[in-house]
């Protein structure tokens, strides 16, 4: 088993197919079939049920992908590590983020890190749902990871980076039912149609929690997954929302108004990534985050 073999695994994964895998990687599509083949044969066991033109996870190729993202991270940390004496002139930076922080604050944070980085490429990535982004840290997809704290797992390293308030952000000129206060409380906030994402994401996450911590529950009236129709859908007078206030600020701009929260709705925000040594990307995108 080397590092080649188990690189084609893992790009057959990612792929979704061996073709294209080897589209991605620049060899011909029978060299990755033999070596995949190679490597079964010396396990002696199949990793993919090879299904005419797609293919499927065994349960031991199941086994085998974890420990080999991770292999191949290690690996790569140990070879950027020697090229770093030479500065950071090539490489890549895997993240991965909440959708609700990937205009604040990781557009800023990458933004400084490619002007003092311009050679080293970034990968921005979006969990599939927010309780899937440390697993997403700890296989070795993503070296960083940009999410809510505090963090249940203790396997992992945390940061705290900053205070996120979540703000509600309510349709223009709703004077007449919210009144001409700035504030508005949870207990008001659950009388009225609420719209906001779907549940397992780290927005719901934090209203779900909000509303039950005043013995109250949300009155969902549109859930959306597509969280840049929020601020319309809102304008157009389909409910109110709560959001982080960066996002909040955006609705703002288009027309909406936004009123503070009381009790405060705050959430923890800080970056994860695996205990160990880091590729010095990764090192040094944590060093701006100090």
């Amino acid at each position: 088993m080397d590092l080649r073999q188990l690189s084609y695994v893992v790009a057959v994964v990612d792929e979704g197919g061996f073709t294209a895998a080897a589209d991605r990687i620049g060899i011909t599509q029978p060299s990755l079939s033999q070596a995949v083949r190679s490597l079964e044969s010396e396990l002696g066991v199949r990793l993919f049920h090879r299904t005419g033109r797609s293919v499927v996870l065994t349960a031991a190729g199941e086994a085998l992908l974890e420990p080999a993202r991770l292999t191949l991270r290690d690996a790569e940390t140990a070879r950027a590590a020697v090229e770093a004496v030479a500065g950071l002139s090539a490489g890549r930076l895997d993240l991965v983020c909440l959708p609700t922080l990937a205009v604040e604050p990781v557009a800023g944070l990458i933004g400084r890190f490619r002007q003092s980085h311009p050679d080293v490429a970034v990968r921005l990535l979006d969990p599939p749902e927010a309780r899937s982004l440390p697993g997403l840290v700890r296989d070795g997809t993503a070296e960083i990871g940009v999410t809510h704290l505090p963090l249940a797992a203790t396997d992992l390293a945390t940061r705290p980076l900053q205070q996120h308030d979540y703000v509600a952000v309510v349709p223009p000129h709703t004077e007449d039912r919210f009144g001409s206060a700035r504030s508005v409380s949870l207990r008001v906030l659950a009388s009225y149609p609420l719209i906001t994402t779907p549940e397992g994401t780290a927005t719901r996450g934090v209203i779900d929690d909000a509303f039950a911590s005043e013995g109250l529950e949300a009155t969902v009236a549109v859930e959306t997954a597509h969280r840049e129709t929020i601020g319309p859908l809102v304008i157009a007078g389909a409910g109110v929302s709560i959001l982080p206030r960066p996002v909040a600020e955006d609705a703002a701009r288009r027309g909406a108004t936004i009123r503070t929260i009381h009790p405060k709705v705050r959430r923890a925000i800080g970056v994860i990534h695996r205990k160990g040594p880091l590729s010095p990307a990764a090192a040094a995108f944590l060093e701006l985050t100090r």
